[in-house]
């Protein structure tokens, strides 16, 4: 058997790591009821993508579906070069999902919570301690650590999320809504935070005046299926975002 060369097989890698999410034909069915469609896109390594549509429109299902937290009924996802439906186990240390209103357990601390999905991600030792550490300096929950989850804002409580989905340093983070009922502060702090980590984003949102200063690139879904898919400086030249979204998005 012809072996690559150490040097050729890890630029081999590198390439293929560039696209770091993808969608082949990907569909879901629930019997005549279709969530989503024959979408196919790539992400590359890096990029920040606002995956943007109507209520109902298959966002959340696009994304259970990447996650693996839903099997496809035709097509493919693939992540980080592995397939979700067999792959599972290994791309769910490759990736940080936070869903909508993610659950959090409110009689515990920041703190306590960290500590044990830590555990249970199988941490230990002073190597947990200082994640956790790195996560809580990251996301800014170091004044609210020792407070009772139930008892935080809704800004801190996303925060206590993030955190959380960042604990095992994923290469890929997948948020629904991370903004959703936030003031105008603290959307600034989640979109800085989001642009600092450096990882590879698929954030689900329905504002779109935060899409220009958030993602790179927009994907718009409709009806279960991709109507656009660019970069989101195509979206400043619009003379109203919202005539766009209705334009793209009115059932025929």
């Amino acid at each position: 058997m012809l072996r690559c060369p150490k040097n050729m097989a890890e630029k081999k890698k590198t390439r293929k790591a560039k696209t770091m999410i993808e969608a082949v034909g990907l569909s879901k069915y629930y019997g005549r009821f279709t969530a989503v469609e024959n979408l196919n896109f790539k992400i590359s390594k890096g990029e920040v993508v606002a995956f943007l549509g109507p209520n109902g429109a298959g966002k959340s299902t696009t994304m259970k579906l990447l996650t693996g937290y839903l099997a496809p009924s035709a097509g493919k996802a693939v992540v980080c070069g592995l397939d979700v439906a067999t792959d599972r186990l290994a791309i769910a240390n490759r990736v940080g999902y936070l869903p909508e209103n993610g659950p959090l357990y409110t009689e515990m601390t920041p703190m306590a919570l960290l500590k044990f999905f830590a555990e249970v991600r199988g941490m230990s030792g002073p190597d947990m301690t200082e994640r956790i550490n790195k996560v809580i300096d990251d996301c800014a929950i170091g004044d609210v650590a020792h407070k009772a989850i139930g008892k935080l804002s809704r800004g801190y409580r996303q925060r206590v999320g993030m955190a959380n989905v960042l604990l095992h340093d994923p290469d890929i983070l997948i948020m629904d809504e991370p903004t959703a009922g936030l003031d105008p502060n603290q959307i600034l702090e989640i979109r800085k935070l989001v642009r600092q980590l450096g990882k590879t984003v698929l954030l689900s949102t329905h504002i779109l005046q935060e899409v220009g200063e958030m993602a790179d690139r927009v994907l718009l879904i409709n009806e279960g299926r991709l109507v656009f898919d660019g970069p989101s400086q195509d979206l400043k030249k619009e003379k109203s975002l919202d005539k766009w979204f209705h334009k793209l998005t009115l059932a025929a």
